[in-house]
């Protein structure tokens, strides 16, 4: 058995010691024996396999299962954990908070699964002798100064790198999965990389003051990804930490189940502030975690809850069109989120031009019967957003064939777009099917207006990419559009786990994409350099990070954040993992990114910002004014 203080509702671990030649190596039997010498000066203990005698330690805190140890003659070496859990339920039943405790034991390496990191731990723990009682229990407070337990100096977590085993210090580099934590067992080097940090107080009994929340709870026990008062990087205006080139803030962990059976506050919103938290920092599901001994508060609530709306209004005329980007997350006929989203698009997006829509499912959503059609869907959006703001609004998408797109079963999920017919029109309507492979002619021009990029060995199990060519209504203005949802991150590993670099799930199928609907996109421009096109959706991915690296490249267009002097840490769509992410993207062609000036895109953060109650989707939408006018 093996560390059981464990998130409620997730599945119940599984034993698997660990069998490395180190543990193979060391000595059957160890008396007289440290916690350091337990813990190590890397990940997985020297020492692995062995039993020992006479392990004296400050008890610190108790679990369900167990308890922790503080080493009463700690080291002074900052790679080496002064504390360690202790497993056995029976073991510590009478054994209190603040005793100093000698026993004997063995050392043991788990994991619950292949993808985490091990956990080292003392097992089977006997002859158990109480030295004394109603000891002082002082936490290390992180990022103040301290003395004596772990040495004279700050106690704060680097702030860019996660691991020296990720390749040139990228946690984003590919190929992943390149070498292993548990093959390698690195060396601890807690002054410059996160996990070694952490690691290297494993078992240790912290405080962390300065408290902010990085978003609504990740589950409804109240789990919460959390920073302390020290150094942060990628700070943005809400006082969450955004993800900026190669940083993806190793400095943040997550605040896990409460020892003492009580509960964590799970309303938290991006930015609330808790109040003082003293628990235990462990490994624990493949994220470094602290184990509070009690359920967390709010300190003060971040407001307003909601951003102001935009500033940036269509005009009517080709030169100021304006077009979002929203993945509605699985939005249907007859859903209730109807009204809210109206709302935001009406409200905080000033009824954009045209509105590039994600993750539409067929009229009677998730229900599995060969239905694809998304009419009434998009009706009922349509018509409720023509009331709402007194405009005219059309729609256009294309089914896709039954259940070959990705999402949930019967789902259908699709890219759309729904347009001001007062503002916009398609040019030369000729829509495809779902199985027509969209080309551009000579012209340019689309074979299918609309039309899909289809390419089965690339698009498999995934949506197609949406293009449609466009005229203002006055004839003036004439732009194309590609609508894009490339395929899920589902399958990445934690960032904090085994495989280094980190897992990237689908990267491979999201490189090719990228290069597919780049290669498209880059036809038009070579038939015609001043075509005004714009890229915008769900790319499920990082600007910086290989597939969109190709897919800039190949297209040969340009980052509207990067055009509009976007601040980095303020690029961010999506909450995650404890940082704010990008995921959804826009980008142009060159000629109508001349002229886009700093205030003419923006990310609308109506949704990141919320409390869990009030979210109306997972992603945020984004807007942006653009002049497509002919000449």
């Amino acid at each position: 058995m093996a560390f059981s203080v464990s998130i409620p509702g997730q599945l119940g671990l599984i034993d698997e010691p660990y069998s490395g030649v180190a543990g193979l190596l060391a000595a059957p039997l160890v008396s007289a024996i440290t916690v350091a010498q337990i813990t190590g000066e890397r990940y997985q203990s020297l020492l692995n396999g062995t039993s020992f005698t006479n392990l004296t330690g400050l008890v610190t805190a108790k679990g369900p299962s167990g308890l922790w140890l503080r080493s009463t003659t700690p080291d002074d070496n900052e790679r080496t954990s002064e504390s360690v859990y202790v497993f056995g339920a029976a073991f510590a039943h009478n054994i209190t908070r603040g005793q100093i405790i000698t026993i004997d034991g063995n050392v043991t390496e788990y994991r619950s699964s292949t993808a985490y990191l091990y956990l080292t731990e003392v097992t089977t723990p006997r002859n158990v002798r109480i030295v004394s009682s109603g000891n002082a229990v002082e936490p290390v407070v992180l990022s103040k100064r301290t003395s004596g337990l772990i040495g004279r100096r700050d106690v704060s977590p680097p702030t860019e790198l996660y691991s020296s085993l990720d390749t040139n210090n990228d946690i984003f580099a590919y190929p992943n999965n390149v070498s292993r934590v548990s093959a390698e067992n690195p060396r601890l080097n807690p002054g410059r990389f996160g996990m070694d940090f952490w690691e290297s107080l494993s078992g240790e009994l912290v405080t962390i003051q300065g408290v902010t929340a990085l978003g609504r709870p990740a589950n409804t026990f109240g789990d919460q990804w959390v920073y302390g008062d020290w150094k942060v990087t990628g700070e943005n205006s809400r006082g969450g930490l955004s993800v900026v080139d190669k940083d993806s803030n190793p400095e943040t962990l997550i605040v896990g189940t409460p020892l003492d059976g009580t509960r964590n506050v799970n309303t938290t919103k991006l930015g609330d502030t808790l109040e003082t938290i003293v628990g235990v920092v462990q490994y624990d599901f493949g994220f470094y975690s602290i184990l509070p001994l009690t359920g967390t508060k709010i300190k003060d609530a971040k407001q307003p809850e909601l951003p102001p709306p935009s500033n940036i209004k269509p005009n009517g005329k080709c030169d100021g069109i304006t077009v979002g980007s929203y993945n509605a997350e699985n939005f249907a006929a007859g859903n209730t989120r109807v009204p809210r989203i109206v709302e935001h698009i009406v409200a905080y997006m000033n009824s954009p031009s045209i509105v590039f829509l994600q993750e539409i499912q067929d009229n009677n959503g998730e229900t599995n019967n060969g239905n694809v059609d998304a009419n009434a869907t998009l009706l009922e959006l349509t018509t409720a957003l023509s009331a709402r703001s007194l405009v005219p609004w059309d729609f256009v998408d294309v089914d896709p064939v039954n259940n070959q797109d990705g999402g949930a079963p019967g789902g259908n999920i699709r890219n759309a777009y729904i347009y001001r017919s007062d503002q916009l029109r398609l040019y030369k309507p000729n829509p495809g099917g779902p199985l027509d492979a969209n080309a551009v002619l000579p012209g340019p021009s689309l074979r299918y207006n609309p039309g899909r990029i289809t390419m089965p060995q690339v698009f498999n199990s995934s949506r197609k990419p949406l293009v449609a060519e466009w005229e203002t209504v006055d004839g003036k203005g004439h732009f194309f559009t590609v609508n894009v949802h490339f395929t899920s991150k589902g399958g990445s590993s934690s960032l904090a786990g085994d495989p280094r670099p980190p897992v990237n799930g689908g990267i491979d199928g999201r490189i090719a994409q990228g290069e597919v609907t780049g290669a498209f996109i880059a036809e038009i421009l070579k038939q015609d350099k001043n075509a005004a096109i714009i890229a915008a959706g769900d790319f499920n991915e990082f600007s910086g990070v290989e597939p969109l690296k190709r897919f800039v490249e190949v297209s040969g267009l340009r980052d509207l954040d990067v055009v509009a002097n976007i601040k980095d840490v303020e690029r961010y769509s999506y909450t995650f993992g404890g940082s704010q992410q990008e995921l959804d993207h826009a980008y142009v062609s060159p000629k109508p990114a001349r002229s886009v000036r700093n205030k003419d895109f923006e990310h609308v953060h109506v949704n990141t910002w919320v409390s869990g109650g009030n979210e109306v989707s997972d992603h945020d939408p984004a807007l942006a004014k653009l002049n497509v006018c002919r000449n």
